[in-house]
This record gives C-alpha cells, structure tokens and sequence, in this order.
C-alpha cells in the first residue's frame, strides 16, 4: 500500500516517491513534508506504475533498482504518455545508471545515499524549470530557421512537427536558440539550466546536450546545430553560420 505523509502548511507540490526500501521512504516523506512538500510513497513497481500515471503528482523520485520492473521501464513506461519531472536515484558511482536514466528521459538524478537536503534543493530546482511557463506568460514565440519555441505552452516544433524534450531538454534549447552564435559554457548551462552550482566531475549537462542534439538532428547539409567548443562548452548555429563553416 501507498503512503500520503503531508505537511499541514504544505504549499509546494505533490511529490511521489518510488523506492522498495521502507526506511529510505519513511526518512525521505518525512524530511520532504517538513519542507512543505506533500509526499506519497509506494514501494512496488506495479504501484508505481500506476500511480505515476495518474497524473497525481508535479514530481516523482524514482528509483533504479526496484524488484520485478526496474526503474528505467517504469521511467520508459511514463515517457510515451508523461512528461511529469523525474529525478532517478541510482547507486553511487554507477555512471551506466545515470547515463540511460537521463538518456529515457530522466530529469536528474541522484546517487545513493545522499543527504535528504540535497534531495530537496534538486526537487525545488527541477520544479522551478517545470512551473517556468508561469513567469513567462508574455514571452513571444523563439524563432531560428526551421525551430520554433513557445516559452507559453512549452512547445518546440521543427519545421512544424512536434518535438518530444524532457522539461530540461526544453530549456537547454530555449537556452541556446536565445542565445545563437555564442558560445555557452558548461557552468552557465548547469546553473541556469539545472539549477545547481558546476562540478566538473558531473557530465550530466553533456548527457542532455546530447539527447537534444539527437532529437534536433542536423541540418539539412548535415552539420550540427549545436557544436563542440573546446575549452568552454556548446555554441548553437545559425543555418546560415553552419553552411558557412
């Protein structure tokens, strides 16, 4: 069975914690409602399922190695019909975990065991880039070539389809059609984009540049929208300044 634990004053959003460790999820709901947030907790994977496609929910904290259906089918389960923030807690040190976490479509995510602060300051910082559409109510459509991007209703579309990005996916692209022709680096990419201060040992940032550059693919002489500079980060081309290289 599930378990609601919520703050009396809570304000923030609604979180649902994944995890088949019953004293990981007792400390984790009630560190979260003591920071306001409302936290349900399931421990198999089957409710968990369930439950993360409700729709319930503005956050779920998921983790890997769940008995039965692991994380990472819950998370490819929950990307063809969701796009509910997701951050994957994953064992210390495995970069494998972490890397196809992020690649399904994975938000963030942390290592086991972390410092439930820790948690709460990701959780925050990915609701933030989730609730940004409200701050950008005025915000006129980005347009660059054959993209265009709807700050309002968070939309991207290439040459008029649809393009399916994870919320952070979504920013890092507002990020660079804003900013075209200039290069980006990475520790500005993580604290505007993820939220959190630089650690060069964290590739995460790369890990999503990646995944979007799949989804961007090149243009149409085959050159990369988003290019390598080496010694400071991305930089996103003009159609124009790609054919001219």
């Amino acid at each position: 069975m599930g378990s609601l634990i919520q703050s009396p004053d809570s304000t923030s959003g609604r979180i649902l914690v994944i995890d088949d460790d019953a004293e990981l999820c007792k400390l984790v709901a009630r560190f979260l409602s003591a920071e306001g947030f409302r936290v349900e907790t399931v421990r198999t994977s089957a409710q968990g399922v369930e439950r993360a496609r409700s729709g319930d929910h503005e956050l779920i904290v998921l983790d890997v190695m769940l008995p039965g259906m692991d994380g990472f089918e819950i998370l490819r389960r929950l990307r063809a019909e969701s796009r509910t923030p997701v951050l994957m807690l994953t064992a210390r040190g495995d970069d494998l975990d972490r890397i196809l976490g992020l690649e399904i479509g994975a938000d963030d995510y942390l290592p086991k065991p972390f410092n439930p602060r820790e948690l709460a300051a990701r959780i925050r910082a990915i609701l933030r880039r989730a609730n940004a559409s409200v701050s950008a109510l005025n915000s006129a459509p980005v347009l660059v070539g054959d993209l265009e991007l709807n700050p309002n209703s968070r939309i991207a579309r290439i040459r008029g389809e649809v393009l399916n990005l994870t919320t952070i996916e979504f920013d890092l692209l507002d990020k660079f059609m804003r900013s075209v022709g200039r290069a980006i680096g990475r520790e500005e990419l993580v604290k505007e984009v993820l939220g959190r201060d630089f650690s060069p040992f964290d590739r995460s940032i790369d890990t999503h540049v990646c995944n979007l550059r799949k989804k961007l693919g090149p243009y149409k002489d085959g050159t990369d929208r988003i290019k390598n500079v080496r010694g400071v980060g991305y930089l996103f081309a003009a159609a124009e300044e790609a054919k001219s290289e």
